[in-house]
């Protein structure tokens, strides 16, 4: 990820600064080898145009390297900086997570009290089973409320309330505890329980008691006045290779997501997460399954958190065995920052690292194009490696799939991608109605027909496929 020589002794000399300023302990010789390895995998990541933001390691509580890469704003030139401000995503729920086990330990709420005993109103009556346990550990039922619809919604209405309010209307994807998919929706509405029993709004609660007792001075909540030369602005490519900026990050910070702050914020904020009792006590630490499940984490292995959208990706990785903190923030789209520190954390192993890839979508069409559908068929393994461990990959050829169908205009590459998907995943019912999708935009009603009626086989709930089939027919 960046020349090595001439970058390798300017990290260096940021470490030596560093501890002047946060009292690290200056690097050892044997440190120098390690940042030079760092460099040099940070390095293959920009030359591949994938990847700028900035990079913190941290052994026994104090930071050793610390640097910061690429562009906060590339029509500015403006570069990333210690101080630069990112949009942390995810990590947002670690806060929220947080504050609820100190009300429960103030005896202010129960992990086992029923969603409806605090915000009743929903609609769907398996609400009514609805545990906060189960808002916390994601096994509500809730699914995501980022639709396409909600993201043309204005800023009044992507308010914490205004998103409670909807949800209400809301069916669960499954029976409460039978399952589990990963909610945002679930934590937004952790936030208004958070409101409910404290008499105080959620942000208020963030600050006082995070924020202010760790001191972080560069995590803002909310009121982002006057911060814009501080804020990166995230870019992606589009499954086309086309870049793209995303300076409106998530419009409003909430419960789920959308804080802004510093890679020294954050290392602050976990660090104490996980060793001292500033944020929660022995005793609520005793009772977490959470911090039980730490103690047993084998030597050398790490726990951690991450965040991610459009053109922002955050990881956190913690080694309790080593007290070793990795911190990466990136202003590229997901899931970069997880690569790079998965990569330092083997770097630390002194294991060997694969060298970078492009994302998958972007390895795809290229190989797409340039050898034809049977060749990325017979590859696929090989050309998706950098995707998101946690996203189905039929996602990948879906994605490109649209991008030709809408972006290019070009049906007939996006049913040879659709076709190809409906291949490589025959038993997911979305793939075939995105095939059907394409069909039927070419013109081919029969076999568009087909393609619904094949997504309706196997999953006959798909309202998509349906309302599709009651045009055609």
């Amino acid at each position: 990820m960046r020349t090595l020589i001439l970058l390798s002794a300017l990290l260096i000399v940021s470490c030596k600064q560093e501890s002047k300023t946060t009292g690290a302990n200056q690097v050892d010789q044997s440190s120098y080898a390690l940042t030079d390895k760092i460099e040099a995998q940070i390095q293959h990541y920009i030359a591949l145009d994938i990847f700028s933001g900035v990079v913190m390691v941290a052994e026994k509580g104090a930071p050793v390297y610390h640097k910061a890469f690429g562009l906060a704003d590339r029509s500015t030139k403006t570069p990333n900086n210690l101080n630069t401000l990112f949009d942390i995503g995810s990590m947002n729920k670690t806060f929220t997570s947080i504050v609820v086990k100190q009300l429960e330990n103030e005896g202010k709420l129960n992990f086992d009290d029923k969603l409806i005993d605090h915000i009743p109103g929903f609609n769907d009556p398996q609400v009514s089973k609805i545990t906060i346990r189960q808002l916390l550990n994601h096994t509500s039922g809730f699914g995501d409320y980022h639709t396409g619809e909600y993201f043309d919604l204005p800023k009044s209405e992507k308010t914490l309330d205004a998103i409670v309010e909807r949800a209400k209307n809301y069916r669960l994807l499954f029976e409460p505890g039978s399952g589990d998919e990963y909610s945002n929706l679930g934590y937004v509405i952790l936030g208004a329980v958070i409101e409910k029993v404290s008499e105080k709004s959620y942000f208020d609660n963030v600050h006082e008691r995070i924020v202010k007792p760790l001191k972080l001075e560069d995590t803002y909540l909310q009121n982002f006045d006057g911060l814009d030369d501080r804020i990166a602005k995230g870019y992606l490519y589009t499954p086309l290779g086309e870049l793209e900026v995303n300076d409106t990050r998530q419009d409003l910070p909430n419960p789920d997501g959308g804080f802004l702050s510093t890679t020294l914020d954050i290392f602050k904020f976990y660090h104490s997460y996980y060793n001292d009792t500033l944020l929660l006590s022995e005793d609520i630490k005793e009772k977490d399954p959470l911090f039980q499940e730490l103690k047993t984490i084998p030597e050398g292995q790490a726990t951690g958190a991450a965040g991610g959208f459009e053109g922002f990706n955050s990881v956190m990785l913690y080694v309790p065995s080593d007290d070793l903190s990795i911190i990466v923030f990136a202003n590229m789209d997901e899931p970069v920052a997880e690569k790079i520190g998965f990569d330092i954390l083997s770097l630390y192993k002194d294991k060997t690292v694969d060298k970078p890839q492009l994302p998958a979508v972007q390895n795809v069409r290229i190989a797409f194009e340039s050898h034809g559908a049977e060749y990325v068929k017979a590859n696929f393994e090989e050309l998706t490696v950098n995707f998101h461990p946690t996203d189905p990959k039929d996602f990948i050829l879906n994605m490109l799939g649209y991008a030709y169908l809408y972006g290019a205009n070009n049906s007939d590459k996006a049913i040879q991608i659709f076709k190809l998907n409906t291949e490589m995943f025959p038993d997911v019912a979305n793939c075939w109605d995105s095939y059907g999708e394409a069909l039927k935009e070419k013109g081919d009603l029969e076999a568009a027909i087909r393609a619904y009626e094949k997504a309706l086989e196997i999953r006959p709930d798909l309202e998509s496929a349906k309302e599709a089939l009651k045009t055609l027919r």
